[in-house]
């Protein structure tokens, strides 16, 4: 690109006693709210430079339906958008809804209801695969432009013994995660691979939320946190 500066221009990127600037400082992060209670999903942003505040949907995920679990996945992570950016208090912020379910012979598996149901999904999941989708939608709160897909994951689980089901199901862990299961918690022994985007496992796609930011104008960039915040 040709500069636009003249010769007799300042130097844009000369201090004012003459010197060369240092790098350019971050612009200040744009509001960023994520429409879950998932404490995963809070983790993988903050560990990867992003500072967002919580509000959680109170979406009856149960009343919603959909004709194909990724299509499904995709209706519950913009129910929940939706919900949190028609709220006053987030009128200027970049609202990031996501939901995620396990596609398991045919079936969206969500949560498990309970304990025994837990254990029958392993037993019927060890030793084979399935596709974790996670709908994510964004939307500008302040002026209602949104932009949504689903990501999915080919998850292949290990083999864990009746015994190893038995112990990690009385963690709880299972009964808080779609699929009962998850790969950044005590599951991850018994997963043997995944094809496709670890943390659209855990419960969002990085490169997907930059694809729908990128889609509404905005860059991720504008919403890393100021380092050291």
């Amino acid at each position: 690109m040709v500069s636009q500066f003249s010769p007799e221009a300042p130097d844009p990127t000369a201090t004012a006693d003459g010197g060369p600037a240092g790098p350019p400082a971050l612009r200040p992060a744009r509001r960023l709210v994520l429409a879950s209670g998932s404490p995963a999903r809070l983790a993988l942003l903050r560990q990867t430079g992003f500072a967002p505040e919580v509000v959680v949907s109170g979406v009856d995920e149960d009343a919603l339906s959909a004709d194909s679990p990724e299509e499904l996945a995709r209706v519950l992570a913009e129910a929940k958008a939706e919900a949190v950016a028609a709220l006053p208090g987030v009128s200027d912020a970049l609202v990031v809804g996501c939901d995620s379910v396990l596609e398991f012979d045919g079936a969206a598996l969500g949560k498990p209801a309970d304990a025994a149901e837990a254990v029958r999904r392993w037993h019927a999941m060890r030793g084979r695969s399935g596709v974790l989708r996670t709908g994510h939608c964004v939307i500008d709160a302040a002026d209602g432009r949104r932009a949504s897909a689903t990501a999915s994951t080919v998850v292949r689980f290990g083999e864990p013994t009746d015994a190893e089901i038995e112990a990690y199901v009385a963690t709880g862990e299972p009964l808080h995660v779609a699929g009962a299961f998850t790969l950044d918690g005590r599951s991850a022994p018994f997963i043997d691979s995944v094809d496709g985007d670890p943390g659209n496992v855990i419960g969002l796609s990085l490169p997907m939320f930059r694809q729908l930011l990128t889609g509404l104008g905005v860059l991720v960039t504008d919403l890393w946190a100021p380092a050291g915040a």
